[in-house]
């Protein structure tokens, strides 16, 4: 039987369980994952499909990247309104490819983004890594993205996809759920 003292106790220790179970829930992993971050430190590009209305794949697409300040994100840019932008904005998974079509994979949540600190370090490590921004002006610049022809995104990694695992456009993406691989 609950007394009227042991109720508060038991309410507070069946929410923050509660909470716990859900929190975790919602950040699968939020890292990169050390077989990436070892890819991506060699990596001049990476590959990213998003998933169309239709539930499939959609062609991987070669693009620029940095890593996030914290180390748990890819930052790309795109322009506003590409089919990559169109289907993030609407909550698309993301699966990349690390270095090339075959590298490395995994899926991840892209979000669009307007932070500062975000396409502040867009703009100066695309300047450092990439001499085709730095020489010919070529990429993302200060007034595209303050015009709103540039966006920046950032991707956070889900889970690792298994070793081998391609681009097959047209088909049904993995699951963002860990139990599963394709």
């Amino acid at each position: 039987m609950m007394t009227n003292s042991t109720a508060p106790r038991l309410l507070t220790v069946i929410l923050t369980a509660t909470f716990a179970l859900a929190f975790s829930n919602v950040s699968a992993r939020a890292e990169i994952s050390p077989r990436d971050q070892q890819a991506l430190a060699k990596a001049d590009l990476v590959y990213v499909a998003t998933v169309r209305k239709n539930g499939t794949q959609s062609k991987a697409a070669p693009v620029w990247f940095t890593i996030g300040a914290d180390n748990d994100s890819i930052l790309i840019q795109t322009g506003k309104t590409t089919w990559k932008a169109k289907r993030i904005s609407r909550g698309s998974p993301v699966l990349v490819w690390i270095g090339k079509a075959d590298g490395p994979a995994f899926i991840g949540k892209a979000e669009i983004t307007s932070d500062t600190a975000i396409r502040d370090k867009i703009l100066k490590d695309f300047h450092e890594k990439y001499w085709q921004n730095r020489v010919m002006g070529v990429g993302p610049s200060r007034a595209k993205f303050d015009s709103g022809d540039r966006i920046a995104i950032k991707i956070t990694p889900v889970r690792d996809l298994q070793d081998g695992f391609t681009s097959e456009p047209g088909s049904p993406p993995p699951s963002m759920e860990s139990s599963s691989t394709k």
